[in-house]
């Protein structure tokens, strides 16, 4: 029986627990390591037990070591030493050794076979035991069907506790470098042999710092001394190579080749169908042979799931070095190159869930071939890695973690093909579109600029690839505000496209789709409902009905709607496309925020308020949590938010986030932009409704000009602050300077949105609440009454704006003592605030106040 030479035996109580309900359920038990690996502590956990439970087997403990001899010939001679029994020379060994089992002494016995490599030899001897005795075995293989404690290395805090065990003369030590040490521990696989000859090196080299062995080791691999080398009194007797040694030796060749091929992937679970892709002259179920009656039976490698299996990392780093002196190696890099960049490939620009879920167990291998593996990639192939991999993080808007894949694709491109290559443009294009969705706009220009030139200088003018660099340009300057720059770009970019594409291409309704988004941008509705309708029947028509460019789309049509005031239009398109992108994208996901803000946005246009708050909510949680705090979707969602709380009257909640949507958009977007100034226009409101005069005023003037600069003349927003300006001025009694704001806006609204649109209503409304200040009645009365018709038509009897238009109504007619007029109407405009908005709001309060005032002046029936 070994000695122990462990410090602390740390991480096993359960399997010393079922080893001994093992060994009392059963005659024979083997012990097996679930990683099959020479250094799991097979033999520490059975000498473990003896130790703990020697009074119970009080018969005696025999430990054997098939390794060295026949075993029959073990049990005589430590019969004859230990136990005096003289077995019959002239029985055969077979007989010797039953003579020996009829005749121990009394009691319980425990009989260890330790590292049993072929169960057949020793069977025999075991056959005739009696029932005092249990046989407990270790062994790297799979001995049928004796009942098995499968052994796995140790769990992380065991592996971090045992290697501490170790160090205890220099206390302290782990505690300051905690992190790097349950790096060691996981650099070695957590495996108890690796962290105990690492633990024994590190406390005789008490100067030597954990950052230092894990370079060490890093640097030489297994062949660090301190994986080499056992102590004198470990119960090891092997260094980690030596002990993966004697189950290479039992390994035929195409054995070793396999092993090797598997040491190539990534140290994470692995797809058997990549494996046998990787070797597509030999027969799959030749493969599998190898792989169950070889490697698994031998615990080389790890079965993880159904289809998956993997190599523990130091084995991995075994079959490495193995690796190095097979005549095949160079052959099975390459094979491993071709298919993970083959499977790289099939990454589309915005791939779905399902495609994230089916890919995503290839991705650490295509990583390795990316950071590894890259010299064995040819050229026409060498970016294919890079991108597969950038895409699925950005598909899933982890921008952060797909950014270093695009600018490792840049530097890789530029150190082997030279600074001028159509690679080269495509990097920078997509560092930038990158860019771009994490609003660093300053940052992606000079990179779209460089693209374009680069595209145009090595493929000529008429390239696919130089329509797609017009047309990110072209969404740069859209989101940047610069509309006279960015409409040139995208009108060449789809001529192009259409010219060397076709009509019916992805890449045309792609950019139709986003030539509609810039009118849209400018007010210019009747130009982008069109386009949009063109874009989503050619994408449904090309990419079928459940697609993410398809979701895009029915989301754009209903903005284009929503923008319109067809409300009962736009709402059906915005779920259709917040149902197609939680189903194809999952819950979380930029797409998915982005139509919950606009669903939210078209429900507080209609008034339903309820409805809207916890969409906006969601929309924002999920906006910081995937594109952080500085972004300027995350300026969107506080500013909607804001809003909603300011309709409410929840003023208190509405103002912090009104400056912090405006603080962000200043920093994200400077100050010379179309968001500014809708925030700008939105924190006016704010003051204005506060009474907050003298900060109010400057921010609507602001405002104004700004969207004049920015979007001309002729622009919705240049009407709406318009209109703001002019309620200003209205609300403070200097008509003359209110009324022509109004009648401008009123009029520009009717050009941009038509006759029939909800801001049309609103300045018929306002511009008549202006003519009853000044006396003007007929006048008054007349508008009032389009407004309030256009408003029920467009938003349903019960929508607060159609409760503020009967509610001047009423006033005008009270104003001109039309008081059995006037107070139906009060009543009914009163029913809808409460209903709406809640008995506290001020439009009900004031509402109720005007009602009050009314019936002071009603004759009074007597009683």
């Amino acid at each position: 029986m070994p000695l122990s030479g462990v410090v602390e035996f740390v991480g096993r109580e359960e399997e010393l627990q079922n080893l001994h309900q093992l060994l009392q359920d059963n005659k024979q038990v083997a012990i097996a390591a679930i990683a099959g690996m020479g250094g799991v502590g097979k033999t520490e956990l059975a000498l473990q037990y003896a130790i703990q439970h020697r009074e119970t087997y009080n018969g005696g403990l025999c430990w054997l070591l098939p390794k060295t001899g026949d075993v029959g010939i073990q049990v005589v001679q430590f019969a004859r030493t230990q136990l005096d029994l003289k077995p019959p020379e002239d029985f055969d060994l077979l007989a010797q050794v039953q003579y020996c089992w009829r005749r121990w002494r009394e009691g319980d016995v425990l009989l260890v076979l330790d590292d049993v490599s072929d169960y057949e030899e020793i069977k025999p001897y075991l056959q005739s035991l009696p029932s005092q005795f249990k046989v407990l075995m270790t062994t790297r293989q799979k001995l049928g069907r004796i009942a098995q404690l499968s052994l796995d290395v140790l769990q992380p805090e065991a592996a971090l506790e045992l290697l501490r065990s170790l160090l205890k003369e220099t206390p302290g030590r782990i505690e300051r470098e905690l992190a790097l040490a349950n790096q060691l521990c996981e650099w070695l696989g957590y495996l108890p042999l690796g962290v105990e000859l690492v633990g024994r090196y590190l406390a005789r080299k008490q100067d030597l710092s954990l950052t230092e062995m894990l370079r060490r080791l890093e640097k030489k691999r297994l062949e660090q001394p301190a994986l080499i080398k056992p102590e004198a009194d470990m119960t090891a007797q092997r260094g980690v190579l030596a002990a993966f040694e004697l189950s290479w030796q039992e390994l035929q060749d195409d054995d070793k080749q396999l092993g090797c091929l598997l040491s190539l992937f990534a140290a994470a679970p692995l797809p058997w169908k990549l494996v046998e892709q990787c070797l597509p002259e030999e027969d799959a179920e030749d493969l599998e042979e190898i792989r169950d009656d070889r490697l698994l039976n031998l615990h080389l490698v790890q079965r993880k799931g159904e289809g998956i299996y993997q190599l523990h990392p130091l084995l991995r780093e075994f079959f490495q070095y193995k690796l190095t002196g097979l005549e095949q190696a160079e052959k099975l890099k390459r094979s491993l190159c071709r298919v993970m960049i083959a499977v790289a490939k099939e990454i589309p620009e915005t791939p779905t869930l399902e495609q994230i879920t089916t890919v995503s167990p290839a991705i650490p291998h295509i990583a390795e071939v990316a950071n590894n593996l890259i010299q064995y990639v040819n050229d026409n192939n060498l970016t294919g890695a890079f991108i597969g991999n950038a895409r699925f993080y950005d598909g899933q808007g982890l921008y952060d973690q797909a950014l270093p894949w695009y600018k490792q694709c840049l530097e890789v491109a530029k150190k082997r093909l030279g600074d001028k290559h159509p690679f080269v443009a495509e990097s920078l294009n997509n560092i930038a579109g990158l860019y771009c969705g994490q609003g660093r706009y300053s940052e992606a220009e000079p990179l779209l600029i460089q693209a374009l030139a680069l595209r145009r200088k090595l493929l000529g003018e008429e390239h696919p690839d130089v329509a797609q660099s017009l047309n990110n340009l072209a969404g740069l300057y859209r989101y940047q505000g610069r509309y006279s720059e960015a409409k040139p770009l995208y009108i060449q970019a789809l001529a192009l496209y259409r010219k060397l594409l076709g009509e019916e291409h992805p890449d045309v309704a792609r950019s139709l789709n986003n030539l509609a988004a810039f009118y849209v941008s400018q007010g210019r509705y009747s130009e982008a409902e069109p386009l949009y309708i063109q874009a989503l029947a050619l994408r449904r028509k090309l990419l079928g009905e459940e697609h993410p460019s398809v979701a895009l789309n029915l989301n754009n049509l209903a903005r284009l709607y929503d923008c319109q005031g067809r409300y009962s239009e736009a709402e059906p398109l915005y779920i259709q496309a917040l149902a197609l992108y939680r189903k194809l994208l999952g819950e979380e996901h930029p797409s998915v925020a982005l139509s919950l803000n606009n669903l939210a946005r078209l429900y507080e246009s209609q008034g339903r308020h309820s409805e809207a708050e916890p969409l906006l909510i969601q929309a924002l949680v999920l906006r910081r949590k995937l594109l952080g705090e500085e972004h300027p979707d995350v300026a969107v969602s506080l500013n909607n938010l804001a809003l909603l709380y300011y309709s409410q009257d929840r003023y208190s909640e509405a103002e912090p986030l009104l400056i912090q949507a405006l603080a962000l958009w200043r920093k994200l977007l400077g100050e010379e932009h179309p968001d500014v100034a809708t925030s700008l226009n939105n924190l006016a409101l704010f003051y204005d409704s506060q009474g907050r005069y003298s900060e109010a005023e400057p921010l609507y003037i602001q405002a104004l000009a700004l969207s004049r600069q920015l979007l001309g003349e002729e622009h919705p927003d240049v009407a709406s602050s318009l209109n703001n300006l002019g309620a200003f001025y209205d609300s403070q009694g200097r008509y003359s300077e209110a009324e022509p704001l109004y009648i401008q806006a009123l009029a520009l609204r009717r050009k941009l949105l038509g006759e029939e649109h909800p801001f049309v209503a609103e300045s018929l409304n306002n511009l008549a609440v202006l003519y009853f200040s000044q006396g003007r009645y007929s006048e008054a009365e007349t508008i009032l009454i389009q407004a309030l018709a256009l408003r029920r038509k467009l938003l349903g009897e019960k929508h607060p704006d159609v409760a503020s238009s009967l509610n001047n109504m009423a006033k005008l007619y009270y104003l001109q003592g039309r008081y059995t007029e006037a107070e139906p109407l009060y009543l009914q405009a009163l029913e809808i605030f409460e209903q709406q908005l809640g008995v506290n709001h001020s439009r009900t309060i004031k509402c109720c106040e005007n009602l009050a005032s009314l019936r002071d002046r009603l004759p009074q029936n007597p009683e």
